[in-house]
């Protein structure tokens, strides 16, 4: 009895180990020109900030042709009388508040609505999805008439303060999402251990909320460093100012646009978000994949 070998049956397509090679490199030739195109603008921003003055606009190229660190050296010199280092505190210090006060409002807030039972719960959620919906500038006029009632304006706290009152429905409705994922038995045990509402979401609920916790402070940060429009409003001492507003500063000067410096300003704005999201780009994904996603 003769036993006949198999033989691999032709490919129907033509495509062979060449053909798959072939698409691979094509493929990633295609990412990179889709990568570089996408990161044009931001290498153009670092080209530039290395430019003299009459060059910024003429040369489009990404290499200056007289290249220069001056624009970072008037940068370092200050702007309006004040240090370029006071404007990066300013910075930090309503970036971090923000973050700080975002994390620990949402956080309970989302646990109060996840987990707690008290008349108009449903009401009450419903109305904080409602205000995702709502335009940023529809409230502006009445929160800046509260805060100037406050005498608060030309301080921090109108940039600050609202953090710490979970008005940010995108985070809460975060964090809802993630405790109700969590299993209620770990608050029974809690409570049978005398553990009341603040302890079991202190002790227990919110070590576990670590994926939400992070992505809430990844984009409170990245949106509050950039935020150009509220800190306009509020602020109106250099001294208090912000990154973005003393951007805002090399524009008008001396009714002349300062580009080299403003640009070379804008690089080092964007070192600590840089930092930061490589710092947590992968607790951001696992909070995306393991929170946003339930149900």
């Amino acid at each position: 009895m003769s036993v006949q070998a198999a033989t691999p049956a032709p490919s129907t397509t033509g495509a062979g180990p060449r053909g798959t090679t072939a698409r691979t490199v094509l493929w990633h030739v295609a990412v990179i020109a889709l990568v570089l195109v996408l990161m044009y603008p931001v290498l153009w921003l670092v080209s530039s900030s290395f430019k003299p003055a009459d060059e910024v606009l003429s040369n489009l190229a990404l290499l200056p042709d007289n290249g220069t660190t001056s624009n970072y050296s008037q940068v370092f010199g200050g702007v309006a009388g004040y240090s370029v280092w006071q404007y990066f505190g300013n910075s930090l210090l309503v970036s971090g508040l923000s973050v700080i006060g975002n994390v620990l409002s949402c956080s309970l807030a989302g646990y109060v609505f996840g987990r707690l039972k008290f008349r108009g719960r449903g009401p009450l959620f419903a109305f904080m999805i409602a205000t995702i919906m709502l335009p940023h500038h529809v409230v502006l006029i009445p929160q800046y008439i509260i805060f100037q009632k406050l005498d608060m304006v030309n301080t921090f706290w109108p940039l600050i303060l609202p953090k710490f009152f979970a008005t940010e429905a995108f985070f809460v409705f975060l964090m809802v999402q993630f405790v109700r994922g969590l299993p209620k038995e770990l608050d029974e045990s809690a409570t049978i251990d005398g553990c009341g509402p603040f302890r079991t979401f202190w002790y227990v609920i919110l070590p576990l909320l670590r994926p939400a916790v992070i992505t809430t402070s990844i984009f409170t940060f990245i949106w509050t460093w950039n935020d150009f429009f509220s800190q306009l409003i509020y602020l109106n001492d250099p001294s208090k100012f912000t990154l973005p507003l003393a951007l805002q500063i090399y524009v008008d000067q001396t009714s002349q646009s300062a580009f080299g410096p403003m640009f070379a300003m804008s690089v080092l704005a964007l070192v600590p978000i840089g930092l930061f999201f490589v710092a947590f780009q992968r607790f951001l994904v696992d909070g995306v994949s393991t929170s946003g996603l339930k149900g």
